[in-house]
C-alpha cells in the first residue's frame, strides 16, 4: 500500500504532503507499531478526543492537555529512535497542520484573559470539538498502524 491510499483510506487528504512521499510504500515496522500504540493510548485517554461538556471542565486545561501532545509525542519518537519513521511521518504532519495552529491560536488568547469571557470560550470549545473529529481520526490510524482493534466509539457517551 502507499502512503497515498492510507490517508485515503482515513479521508485525510487534506494534509498537506509533497508527492514523492504520497508515492512512497506504507510500510510500519515494529518500532512504528509500538510508538503508534503508545501514542494511541495517549489520545484516547485525553480530551483531545473526549468530550467536554459545557457543564464540566476548563479551557485552560484541555488547551494545555492538547499542548502536552508535542512533548508525549517528541518522546515517543525519542525512546523508538529511526526505526520508526512511518510513525513519525505521520505524526510530525498531525502535529504541525493539524494541533499547531489550534493551540498557537489558543494559547495568545488564553494569555490576554480571552477565558473570561463566555463567547470566547464557547468559541474554543467550538474549536476543539473540531480538533477533536480529527483527532478521532488520527486515532484510528495510530490503531491501525499498531494492528489493534480501535477503541475509538468503545464508550456509549450518550447512554
Amino acid at each position: 500500500m502507499k502512503w497515498k491510499e492510507w490517508l485515503e483510506k482515513w479521508s485525510m487528504t487534506s494534509l498537506k504532503i509533497k508527492t514523492p512521499f504520497l508515492e512512497a510504500d506504507w510500510q510500519p515496522k515494529d518500532k512504528d507499531k509500538d510508538a503508534a500504540w503508545e501514542l494511541y493510548i495517549e489520545l484516547l485517554t485525553r480530551i483531545a478526543t473526549q468530550p467536554l461538556p459545557k457543564e464540566h471542565g476548563d479551557e485552560a486545561t484541555a488547551l494545555d492537555s492538547i499542548y502536552k501532545l508535542f512533548g508525549i509525542t517528541r518522546e515517543i519518537i525519542k525512546k523508538h529512535g529511526r526505526e520508526c519513521i512511518e510513525f513519525t511521518k505521520i505524526a510530525i504532519i498531525i502535529l504541525n497542520q493539524k494541533i499547531r495552529p489550534f493551540t498557537a491560536k489558543w494559547h495568545k488568547i488564553m494569555l490576554e484573559n480571552g477565558f473570561e469571557n463566555k463567547m470566547v470560550r464557547d468559541r474554543f470549545r467550538k474549536e476543539l470539538k473540531e480538533l477533536q473529529s480529527v483527532l478521532k481520526i488520527y486515532t484510528k490510524m495510530l490503531s491501525d498502524m499498531a494492528g489493534v482493534e480501535d477503541l475509538t466509539e468503545l464508550e456509549d457517551i450518550n447512554g
